[in-house]
């Protein structure tokens, strides 16, 4: 699909909801690109701050966090993001929970957004080769859990009305890092920004070359358009 197959309104909100800083960068950063291109406004929500994102030229997992941040305000930057918000949960145990499901609600509500993306809960491995990280398993899961009935149910925290947070009825689910996509995005034009967006994970890329040498390689054949795959949910279409 084309990016103008969408129909979307110049100005259509769009809250990506993911478990770790760089998440966004790897599983849609072309996508992302595409639609801050196009005049859409995405903005990031990150259950946990990746602390456990370890390695041999980083392993003091107490400094990560900022570090982190730090890369992922830069990553984001470069695909037109400026908003990020950061819940804070440990990086590797996250689970879900009342107290999470209530802010989860009250963040949705507050944002108001047309599109919300989060990861597809049913992706356990993939293509034989990789087991995916059990926190973008819990994050896609809390995030439809929160989402639906609560988000747009007044009866379902009460409380955060009288904050003000009235219900909010979001418009399409998308869900990435799926083994079953049911829409394949061309994000062509932006396959370059998203490798330069990856290349600001400093802590946990490595050598940039080698990335880029991986990158090409999933891509596979290079004479054909780069697509990253979704499933979409439209409620009400």
């Amino acid at each position: 699909m084309d990016q103008k197959e969408l129909n979307w309104a110049p100005g259509t909100k769009i809250l990506v909801i993911l478990a770790h800083p760089d998440d966004p960068e790897f599983f849609m950063g072309a996508t992302i690109a595409a639609w801050t291109s196009a005049g859409f406004k995405v903005q990031y929500g990150l259950l946990t701050e990746g602390e456990r994102g370890v390695s041999a030229a980083f392993p003091d997992w107490n400094l990560l966090p900022e570090i982190r941040k730090i890369e992922q305000r830069k990553a984001a930057a470069v695909l037109g993001v400026h908003e990020i918000d950061y819940f804070g949960y440990p990086d590797g145990y996250l689970k879900g929970s009342l107290e999470l499901y209530k802010r989860l609600v009250a963040f949705i509500r507050k944002v108001q957004p047309d599109i919300l993306v989060t990861c597809d809960p049913n992706m356990l491995f993939s293509h034989g080769r990789y087991v995916n990280h059990p926190d973008h398993r819990a994050a896609g899961q809390i995030v439809v859990d929160s989402l639906f009935p609560a988000v747009g149910n007044a009866s379902f925290f009460p409380e955060l009305l009288e904050e003000g947070l009235m219900p909010w009825q979001v418009k399409e689910l998308w869900l990435c890092l799926t083994n079953e996509p049911d829409l394949l995005l061309d994000a062509d034009a932006f396959w370059k920004t998203r490798y330069q967006a990856l290349c600001e994970h400093r802590s946990q890329i490595g050598d940039p070359e080698v990335l880029l040498q991986r990158l090409t390689a999933q891509r596979g054949n290079a004479q054909e358009p780069y697509r990253e795959g979704f499933k979409r949910i439209v409620f009400g279409g």
